[in-house]
């Protein structure tokens, strides 16, 4: 008779996830993973088949929580500007709340795990794809509504603030002056006057 599983699969890929998240893919062990999940290793093989797809499972989570976050944030400002605004000083805010300091879970990935790993390439690539595009067409919508200039170019400033976005990601780990992270914002932003 098969056994019945003694935990919740989603409560298990969030645990792990922030396992992942903290620690980085090769820095955690089967063993670390085990301890902190608190599940046996043939239950960790058997439902998630190991580590690299324990791996993927719980980035895939990552990417989908954030992704609407991402959305919501923009849904929730009716000014483009002022949700780009949003976005990027959100984002200095929660890391410098964080004790941790962990960045983003896809930066962290990117720079851990690339070059190298194709299958997680091929996920960062359509990441990098979705955000842009997201960008992109807030960035047409502040044209329709004239809070944008016409002859900007959507596809190539949602690609810089991509960039951007990424990059601050990273400073955040390192400088502790947020007024000059809000100066590096605003810079950027003014791609969008």
């Amino acid at each position: 008779m098969p056994r019945t599983k003694q935990f919740n699969e989603e409560d298990i890929l969030n645990k792990a996830m922030e396992l992942f998240w903290e620690k980085g893919f090769h820095a955690t062990s089967i063993q670390d993973l085990v301890c902190h999940l608190g599940i046996n290793r043939a239950s960790l093989y058997d439902t998630f088949g190991g580590k690299e797809e324990l791996f993927k499972r719980a980035f895939e989570r990552y990417r989908n929580i954030s992704g609407c976050a991402l959305t919501d944030l923009f849904k929730a400002e009716d000014s483009v500007k002022k949700g780009f605004r949003m976005l990027f000083f959100r984002a200095i805010e929660v890391a410098r709340t964080n004790p941790e300091h962990k960045g983003c879970f896809v930066v962290n990935t990117t720079t851990e795990l690339l070059p190298g790993d194709d299958a997680i390439k091929k996920v960062l690539m359509e990441n990098k794809t979705h955000v842009e595009q997201l960008f992109i067409s807030r960035i047409k919508l502040g044209m329709e509504t004239g809070e944008i200039s016409m002859d900007k170019n959507p596809e190539s400033i949602g690609m810089m603030l991509f960039a951007l976005y990424s990059g601050l990601e990273v400073l955040t780990k390192v400088e502790e002056d947020t007024a000059k992270l809000h100066s590096m914002v605003e810079a950027g932003l003014s791609v969008l006057d």
